[in-house]
């Protein structure tokens, strides 16, 4: 025992009613019931309840206290009352009498309360993250993640992984997000970059003749904050491997995830083994490559309805001669939802900025007929039609839409979720995981036209490599690979490039010539010459993860000190003006635009 306690607020039980005992901790609340005032201590592995009636010299005192002081308590376990057991603590069959007690830490009046889980703004939260980070939800949630941080090394190195740590000071890269850059002090006008992610270091540690390498690795990316990504910096589980094929990445992937998610959750698994969909039937069954399998509704392409003379819905059919796209969801057995769900879908989708959403209901009188807005321009042959390409039956309705294809996919994708959301047809207490595969190597630049790649420069492209046709770009296709949970991609990956002139060829189709390569990526394409394996790996986002097991919506509501939406850290002050000789130091002058 030492002088602040001999047991925490977390600790004390039955066995140990008529032991001397010391605590120490935070007052959390308090409750005055005249002759007894009752005070919760909390520290941080629970809370005790502690009481002091009113001979004793220490009640006024201790009565006046501000919330959040910290104390120590020198008192006598005791036994409460059956009525008085409070099953919501480990602690709750004993109490504390206190006989003395002395002020470790003295506390202001506070900004917020910390016995409340009540919604503040992100602006006093995270000014006051020291408090924030005592309420009883968050606290446990930064508790979960360092739990499934050590959970994930020791099955890592259940995998035959070790860890090993690579540089935070850098280059720059010219793929990507925004560099954060650091002035070098000792090479006058040139930068290191902060990493946004170890790419090149990892692959770097495959061609050392390392065979599976892992880290928890800080990333740095000077782009702006989502729910789900934090601006500024974040943590993933990067792991390399060797002489692998997709397939070998995926068993270590999946063994860890599933391992990890029933260690820590009480949500069923949808599939152990996780489905692999292709980036272009993701595209097209549920508009993005993100998608939540938790929920049944598919998309289904109709474009092709529209071309027959039978059906006379000319708005779409217009559209479709233009080169735009027909898409639909169907709904099972909503023909006695009102009026107002379809509409409402409709309107909603107004308010996306899409054209709206038409619909209408199958349904069968003496033959079948569409019932709602427009199923008057559709035929009894094209009703069947559609029933057979969607699997539609007699009783349920159909949502289309017609655009782009781009917008399309972002309309049908946000519609999708929507209607299932307000169908009730998502079900909470499930992860759903899938594999998103097949990636084009390239894309077409929407604004410049030009040909960029699309995911991982450094990624093998699919096929056989010595008969490639790099005359058409946009068909080749890469192993590539992002992981997706309940919507949210938890990470992307790649089997690694490992062949220097396949690199230079696979460059120059996106703009960079063979100098270009060999001044931005000098290191990797080096090292590639001199004996590398093939190779392969991914990054899964701790951040993610810990949001996904925590059944958190914000990505702040697991990081222990993030910044605001304006990637600035209120607590500290951050970023901040320096000093002109620091900046002398440096060589360097400001030029702030007004």
């Amino acid at each position: 025992m030492n002088k602040y306690r001999s047991h925490n607020c977390d600790e004390l039980r039955k066995k140990d009613i008529g032991k001397k005992v010391l605590l120490s901790g935070w007052i959390n609340k308090k409750r005055d019931h005249g002759n007894l005032l009752f005070i919760d201590l909390r520290d941080n592995y629970g809370i005790t309840q502690c009481i002091i009636d009113k001979e004793n010299s220490n009640f006024l005192t201790l009565e006046k206290m501000q919330l959040e002081t910290v104390i120590k308590v020198d008192g006598e376990v005791v036994s409460r009352s059956n009525e008085t057991i409070n099953k919501e603590i480990n602690t709750g069959e004993v109490e504390v009498i206190i006989k003395s007690f002395s002020v470790l830490g003295a506390c202001k009046e506070l900004p917020i309360p910390i016995f409340s889980d009540q919604e503040y703004s992100e602006e006093i939260r995270l000014r006051y993250r020291f408090l924030d980070l005592r309420r009883k939800k968050i606290h446990e949630n930064i508790i979960l993640r360092s739990k499934v941080i050590s959970f994930i090394r020791n099955e890592m190195s259940k995998l035959g992984f070790l860890e090993y740590q690579t540089p935070i000071l850098t280059s720059s890269s010219p793929e990507g997000a925004r560099d954060f850059l650091v002035p070098s002090r000792l090479n006058p006008g040139k930068f290191y970059a902060l990493p946004q992610a170890p790419q090149q270091f990892k692959q770097l540690i495959m061609v050392s003749g390392f065979d599976r390498y892992f880290q928890i690795a800080p990333c740095f990316r000077d782009e702006d904050a989502r729910a789900d990504r934090s601006p500024g910096e974040f943590y993933q589980l990067d792991l390399e491997m060797s002489f692998v094929e997709q397939e070998d990445i995926f068993n270590v992937v999946e063994t860890l995830l599933v391992n990890t998610f029933k260690n820590f959750s009480k949500k069923k698994l949808l599939n152990e083994k996780f489905p692999r969909i292709s980036f272009k039937d993701s595209m097209i069954r549920y508009g993005t490559d993100k998608p939540d399998l938790r929920n049944p509704l598919i998309i289904n392409d109709i474009t092709e309805i529209f071309l027959r003379d039978d059906v006379k819905f000319d708005i779409f059919k217009k559209l479709v001669k233009s080169g735009s796209k027909v898409r639909c969801i169907i709904t099972k057995n909503t023909k006695e939802k009102p009026r107002s769900f379809f509409d409402g879908i409709d309107k909603w989708a107004k308010d996306q900025g899409a054209s709206g959403m038409a619909y209408f209901t199958f349904e069968m009188n003496k033959e079948i007929s569409g019932k709602g807005p427009v199923g008057k321009f559709f035929s009894k042959d094209a009703l069947n039609e559609i029933m057979k390409k969607t699997g539609a039956k007699i009783g349920d309705s159909i949502f289309f839409a017609c655009s782009k294809e781009k917008n399309l996919e972002n309309i049908t994708s946000l519609a999708r979720n929507k209607i299932a959301r307000d169908l009730n047809l998502i079900d909470d207490n499930i992860f759903a995981f899938c594999w998103i595969v097949d990636y084009p190597m390239y894309e077409k630049d929407n604004e410049t036209k030009k040909i960029k790649f699309s995911h991982n420069p450094f990624s093998m492209p699919q096929g056989d490599i010595d008969n490639l046709n790099f005359d058409k770009p946009l068909e080749i296709l890469a192993y590539q690979y992002d992981i997706v949970c309940n919507g949210i991609e938890l990470s992307s990956g790649a089997i690694r490039n490992h062949i220097p002139e396949l690199m230079y060829k696979l460059f120059s189709i996106a703009g960079y010539d063979k100098n270009q390569v060999d001044e931005k990526f000098s290191g990797m394409i080096n090292a590639l010459n001199y004996g590398a394996p093939p190779h392969g790996g991914i990054a899964p986002g701790i951040d993610r993860i810990v949001m996904l097991l925590a059944n958190e919506k914000n990505i702040r509501e697991v990081t222990m000190f993030p910044m605001n939406q304006n990637a600035q850290d209120l607590m500290m002050n951050a970023p901040s003006n320096v000093s002109e000789n620091q900046l002398k130091e440096l060589n360097i002058s400001l030029k702030i635009k007004k």
